[in-house]
């Protein structure tokens, strides 16, 4: 089942807490690997600094200001690609960053893309290595999440057992820094 668009719709705040549990599919290369999302991290549409829409609409940061439920994939420090779920009203400009995932199947071809001798824990801990494992590209920026597509953000599993979450700031930033919108399942050896 996906995850719930009413959610989305409510938030990047209301959304990044509630995907820790959720589950990230990716359909590449005739192979599928899912993940549960272990840690988030929320960027808002106003008095956040720290956001890519902070300073309106660009080329680059268009995919935030689409329609809850799309793929925002950017390139940080000219290496690494971070993933991100558009969340809110189409035209709001807030998103939900993935920071990182528990490998859940596919964790072979997971560890086939992040290289040799990476401990099955790396694969996915942090954005960076959470694009690489799960096969995400440029390509998946602005695709749909809750359909039928090559990424897929399904709910938690009905018997999902509400977990206690590690609340503080985010990471990386200099502007807004201080906002608690960084995300952990409390205790998960997955988190980064």
């Amino acid at each position: 089942m996906t995850f719930p668009l009413d959610v989305l719709l409510a938030g990047a705040e209301v959304a990044a807490p509630r995907m820790v549990g959720a589950v990230l599919e990716s359909r590449g290369s005739g192979v599928v690997t899912r993940g549960r999302i272990v840690e988030t991290e929320a960027y808002l549409p106003a008095g956040d600094g720290a956001s890519h829409s902070a300073r309106g609409e660009t080329p680059r940061n268009g995919a935030m200001f689409l329609e809850a439920g799309r793929a925002y994939v950017y390139l940080i420090y000219g290496v690494h690609l971070c993933f991100n779920v558009v969340t809110g009203a189409m035209g709001d400009g807030e998103a939900v960053l993935i920071r990182a995932l528990e490998p859940l199947d596919g964790v072979a071809e997971m560890a086939s893309r992040r290289g040799a001798g990476i401990p099955t824990r790396d694969l996915a801990r942090g954005p960076g290595r959470l694009t690489s494992a799960m096969g995400i590209t440029r390509d998946h920026d602005r695709g749909a999440l809750l359909g039928d597509g090559p990424l897929r953000l399904l709910d938690r599993p009905s018997d999902w057992v509400e977990e206690e979450l590690e609340v503080g700031a985010r990471v990386g930033i200099s502007r807004s820094a201080d906002l608690p919108l960084r995300f952990r399942l409390r205790g998960s050896r997955w988190t980064s």
